[in-house]
């Protein structure tokens, strides 16, 4: 087999999770899953938080019916709400909790015919004005929603925009927003996504929602996921294929972009842009051989990068290679790739063998 594999600890996960309860005692918490868990494999990481998590949020309907499959009882957050009018029965057949954002979506829900009445979310836009109601119009369609029979709780939500650049003042205006709609009676409340979960207690509220956290990865450019005291989750790993001298002078990859300004050996890695690992990602880029740093020579190509191992005498052929994990943060790497650990977590893609421990 090729040698290239994500090797998902997911104990690390179980272990971020608790970490997320620690911060807000009392409340539940939702492990947000959408994605196929960031990247690391949703059924796995349901099956290993299943006896520990409150419930699991998911960005599609097909997730929620996958995370359905795996468990029968627990609270399924269905974030987007549905797209078709035909999906709310679809959404009570699987006793989803059923975000809604807009007056489209709450007239297609009372126009429903249910088998049972689902756990309804009414979406606050706080200030990120991507999705949800103005407080005027939540406060109407609270007054709807109450007593419709296709309601069995009527819940409050919200999303920050900046909840990871601490002290910015939207976050401080967005849950003052939240807080002023608190005088109607609503069931349950969720603001707190993984930054304000670590760092803002005003916005724990009934109900979590940690999502980059539970894969070991910080939602902060100045706070590392060490410094949180969370555990990496996922390691990209690969190995050394090749070899070549280079001379100075000489050219290494596609567009001949790295140039030796030395003599030099070049390593060939088996892992390229197809399998997830950036394309952009520049020279210099840190990358780990034989637990050494190194830097990235020249363009990602689809299959294959290359590093410059001249100051690793001990590396050679088959010398094993780690992208990102354990011991080289992927925050790191997203940051000299000018990206954030989100993207590479959820871009590895299903060719790369994801390989569990823990």
């Amino acid at each position: 087999m090729r040698p290239l594999a994500a090797i998902v600890d997911l104990a690390a996960i179980a272990h971020n999770y608790a970490a997320a309860k620690r911060c807000a005692p009392g409340r539940q918490a939702f492990a947000v899953v959408k994605a196929n868990a960031y990247g690391h494999g949703v059924r796995e990481v349901v099956t290993a938080l299943q006896d520990v998590a409150d419930g699991f949020a998911v960005a599609s309907l097909e997730e929620a019916a996958e995370v359905r499959a795996m468990h029968g009882e627990a609270r399924i957050l269905l974030l987007e709400g549905c797209f078709e009018s035909s999906e709310y029965a679809i959404a009570a057949q699987l006793g989803l909790d059923l975000l809604v954002q807009s007056a489209a979506q709450a007239r297609a829900l009372i126009a429903s015919e249910l088998a049972r009445p689902l756990n309804v979310w009414l979406k606050l836009d706080s200030g990120m004005h991507r999705l949800g109601f103005e407080p005027t119009e939540l406060r109407l369609w609270h007054a709807c929603l109450q007593d419709a029979a296709q309601v069995a709780e009527l819940n409050l939500l919200s999303h920050f925009a900046c909840a990871d650049e601490r002290g910015h003042p939207l976050t401080e205006l967005q849950v003052e927003r939240f807080l002023d709609l608190l005088d109607l009676d609503f069931n349950h409340r969720s603001l707190a996504n993984s930054a304000a979960v670590l760092t803002i207690p005003a916005a724990h509220m009934d109900w979590l929602r940690p999502g980059i956290m539970l894969y070991g990865a910080t939602p902060f450019a100045e706070l590392s996921a060490h410094d949180l005291g969370l555990r990496p989750a996922m390691t990209l790993a690969a190995r050394v294929i090749a070899i070549r001298e280079v001379a100075v002078g000489e050219s290494v990859g596609y567009g001949a972009a790295w140039i030796a300004e030395r003599p030099s050996r070049i390593a060939t890695v088996s892992c390229g842009y197809a399998d997830g690992y950036p394309r952009h990602a520049p020279s210099g880029t840190p990358v780990l051989v034989e637990g050494q740093r190194a830097p990235l020579a020249g363009r990602v190509s689809m299959d294959m990068l290359a590093v410059d191992i001249t100051e690793l005498s001990e590396a050679g052929i088959d010398s094993p290679v780690e992208l990102w994990g354990a011991n080289l943060p992927v925050d790191e790497v997203a940051a000299a790739c000018g990206t954030i650990g989100y993207e590479l977590l959820t871009k590895v893609t299903t060719r790369v063998p994801r390989r569990y421990i823990g």
